[in-house]
């Protein structure tokens, strides 16, 4: 299939902080050999056209069997999903379950519910996707995901600053990438209500000519999550029978605040369980190996 792509030289970059959050210790040198990339997360058009060739069913879309979930909720196992919902005024941030509510009916084709749609969004990110969904996709497509190496040297874009941009989120009245401004849950300064993605080119272009690798949507990786970062430890790419293991997400995304969660940075990280799908989570492809 034609799509745009980047080819990246690879290299030794800086994988890692000690200066935020401990799950991105130890800050240490790492490399990759050069690989291609989108310059973009995967759209709702480019995963309509997916759905459309293959009647591909998301795991959002199916039903959970109990059997695989004891303890959760009874309402969980229908087919639906995860959805932000801003909050009326300011609640406590250690409980996340005051902005996330789960949702029958929503999938990536109605990303809030049944009633909500992507008509308007086809060129936004897709999401509700699970890893198994990406992975479906990329195979479909004669590409891969990327690893979190990968995925953490194409955002640094061969800098050492905090962003590709610079040390600061903002500089002046100039936004670099879509995260939360304002009180968060409760008051989007630059938007109110859904959707609150934007378009996958929305923003400027990194020096690597690669856009939203900061905020819009989380990206999947194909690495197993663990606490902390192990120099030592292998790349490894996760099976299509991983369910209830936690895999690397990266990037953050519109729901990104400094007052709640500063994981709108290339060393950021976080967990997300391989089945799971939220409307703040997407992807974007990497070439095969030899590509």
């Amino acid at each position: 299939m034609n799509r745009p792509t980047v080819r990246l030289p690879g290299g030794s970059f800086t994988f890692g902080s000690d200066n935020h959050y401990p799950e991105e210790a130890p800050r240490h040198q790492a490399s990759v050999e050069p690989f291609v990339i989108s310059p973009y997360a995967v759209t709702n058009a480019d995963f309509t056209a997916f759905v459309a060739a293959t009647n591909y069913v998301t795991s959002a879309e199916n039903p959970i069997d109990p059997a695989t979930a004891p303890g959760m909720p009874a309402e969980y196992f229908a087919p639906g999903s995860l959805v932000f919902q801003m909050t009326e005024g300011s609640v406590d941030l250690r409980d996340f379950r005051k902005w996330w509510a789960f949702v029958p009916g929503a999938n990536w084709r109605n990303p809030e519910g049944p009633d909500s749609t992507i008509n308007d969004r086809q060129d936004h990110p897709v999401v509700q996707v699970s890893l198994f969904d990406a992975l479906a996709y990329a195979d479909w497509a004669e590409l891969s995901l990327p690893t979190e190496k990968q995925w953490e040297f194409a955002a640094r874009d061969g800098v050492e600053t905090e962003f590709p941009w610079g040390d600061e989120l903002t500089v002046g009245p100039h936004i670099h990438a879509n995260t939360w401004h304002g009180a968060f849950p409760h008051q989007n300064d630059r938007r109110q209500s859904t959707p609150f993605t934007e378009a996958v080119d929305a923003h400027s272009a990194s020096r690597f000519g690669l856009f939203n690798m900061i905020g819009n949507v989380w990206e999947w990786t194909t690495d197993s999550y663990t606490s902390a970062h192990n120099p030592d430890k292998k790349c490894c790419t996760p099976t299509r029978t991983m369910d209830g293991q936690n895999i690397t997400v990266k990037g953050g995304s519109f729901l990104c605040a400094p007052s709640y969660c500063r994981r709108y940075r290339a060393s950021a990280r976080s967990p997300q369980e391989a089945r799971s799908s939220t409307n703040h989570l997407g992807f974007r492809c990497v070439g095969r190996d030899g590509d």
